[in-house]
C-alpha cells in the first residue's frame, strides 16, 4: 500500500506501481465509479474502492490519493500488506502547491505570489475554509490523516511520528528520488527495471516561483508539522540506507538506474525529454493541468515495434488516464471513467488494446 502524498513525485511512484501490477497481473484497489481519487479529501472509507464488497481483502496494490485511515485501509488490504509513502522538503512542496493549486485554494487565490502569501499567511488562510485550504498548510500531515491545523506540541508530534512508524514500514524522500527507488527496490526485492521511471506530473521551470530566504524560513514555522515530519523521516531514510545498502553500493546502483533510464528515454522519446503542454502531440498523453503550472508530458517516437510501443506508452501515461485504463481492464462491465481532460477515452487515441 502506497500512501500517495501531494506534490511529492508521488505520481511517478503511482506509475511504477501500476506498471508492476500489470506486469504481474495484480489487482489494484481503484477508486469506485467516477471517482479519480479514493475519496480524497475525505478520510478514507473502504467503500471508496471499486467492488470492495465483492473483492474484500483480495487486492494486491492500493496507491491512488487517499487520506490515510488505517482501520478502513485494513478492511481492503491483507494483513501482510507492506505500507510505504513519500515525503518532500516542505519548502519546495509549499511553493509547488501554491503554483499548482493557485486557482483552487482560497488561501492562495487572492495573494499575488507565494512570497506575499508567506509574509502574512493568516491574512489569507481562514480556518473556516480548512477543507479547501489543506494544500496551503501541512499537507503531508493532512494526507497521513492528522489535523494540519493542530498546535505544534512536542508531545503530540512525537506521538504522531511514532504512530506513522508503526503504520508504515518505509518512508521515501522525493528530494532523493533515485536513492529512494534503490531503497524501495532493495526493501521489496524488486529488479532494477521495476523501479525505472520517467518523471511524471512535473512542471516547466518558468512556472517555478523564487522563494526569498525569509519565505523559506517562514515555511518552517507555517508548516512546522510537515517540517518536523520531514526532518524525522529524512534522518531515518539515510540511516536505513547506510544500514542496509551502504553509500558506495547506493551510488553504484543509482548510476545503473540513471543509465537504464537514459537508454529507455533514447528508445522511447522523440524529444529525449519532457515537453510543455502545448508541445505534446498526442493529446491522449496530456497530463491534467492545474493553476499556474505548465505540467509537462512526453512525445513518443514514431514507428516503434508493438512491444516497445506498449512499454513506452506505459512509461508516459499520466495518472488520470492510467487510472481510467486500469479501471476499464479490471471492471469491464462498469461505465468508463469520465476524466476532466480534452480526451476521456485513452484507448481510442492510442494503440493500447481496448479491454473487452
Amino acid at each position: 500500500m502506497f500512501l500517495k502524498t501531494h506534490k511529492t513525485a508521488s505520481s511517478t511512484v503511482l506509475n511504477i506501481m501500476f506498471r508492476f501490477a500489470e506486469r504481474y497481473n495484480l489487482t489494484v484497489a481503484l477508486p469506485a465509479d467516477q471517482l479519480v481519487h479514493l475519496g480524497y479529501p475525505k478520510t478514507f472509507l473502504a467503500h471508496f474502492v471499486e467492488e470492495f464488497e465483492a473483492i474484500g481483502q483480495n487486492y494486491n496494490i492500493m496507491c491512488n490519493h487517499l487520506r490515510f485511515n488505517p482501520s478502513e485501509v485494513k478492511k481492503v488490504m491483507a494483513a501482510n500488506t507492506f505500507y510505504f509513502s513519500i515525503l518532500r522538503n516542505p519548502i519546495r512542496l509549499l511553493e509547488s502547491s501554491y503554483v499548482y493549486y493557485k486557482d483552487n485554494v482560497p488561501a492562495f487565490r487572492i495573494s499575488k505570489d507565494v512570497n506575499e502569501f508567506l509574509a502574512s499567511p493568516m491574512k489569507y488562510y481562514h480556518l473556516a475554509d480548512y477543507k479547501k485550504n489543506m494544500y496551503a498548510r501541512n499537507i503531508m500531515w493532512f494526507d497521513f490523516g492528522y489535523d494540519n491545523n493542530a498546535e505544534d506540541n512536542k508531545k503530540y508530534i512525537q506521538a504522531v511520528l511514532k504512530e506513522i512508524e508503526q503504520n508504515f514500514q518505509l518512508i521515501l524522500i522525493s528530494d532523493y528520488f533515485d536513492e529512494s527507488m534503490i531503497l524501495l527496490k532493495h526493501t521489496l526485492c524488486w529488479d532494477l527495471d521495476d523501479v525505472i521511471y520517467f518523471k511524471l506530473n512535473s512542471r516547466s521551470q518558468d512556472t517555478v516561483q523564487t522563494l526569498t530566504p525569509e519565505s523559506e524560513e517562514r515555511i518552517k514555522v507555517w508548516c512546522s508539522l510537515d517540517w518536523k515530519l520531514y526532518l524525522h523521516f529524512n534522518q531515518s531514510f539515510w540511516r536505513r540506507i547506510k544500514e542496509t545498502i551502504g553509500l558506495k553500493e547506493l551510488e553504484k546502483e543509482v548510476n545503473h538506474l540513471r543509465t537504464r533510464q537514459k537508454e529507455l528515454m533514447e528508445t522511447c522519446l522523440s524529444d529525449q525529454e519532457a515537453v510543455g503542454k502545448d508541445d505534446i502531440k498526442n493529446k491522449a498523453f496530456l497530463p491534467f493541468q492545474s493553476g499556474d503550472a505548465n505540467i509537462l508530458g512526453y512525445n513518443l517516437k514514431q514507428d516503434l515495434d508493438n512491444m516497445t510501443l506498449r512499454t513506452c506508452q506505459k512509461m508516459v501515461i499520466p495518472e488520470l488516464q492510467y487510472t481510467s485504463y486500469l479501471y476499464t481492464v479490471q471492471h469491464p462491465h462498469k461505465k468508463r471513467k469520465i476524466l476532466p481532460l480534452p480526451l476521456t477515452s485513452f484507448q481510442e487515441k492510442t494503440q493500447l488494446p481496448t479491454p473487452n
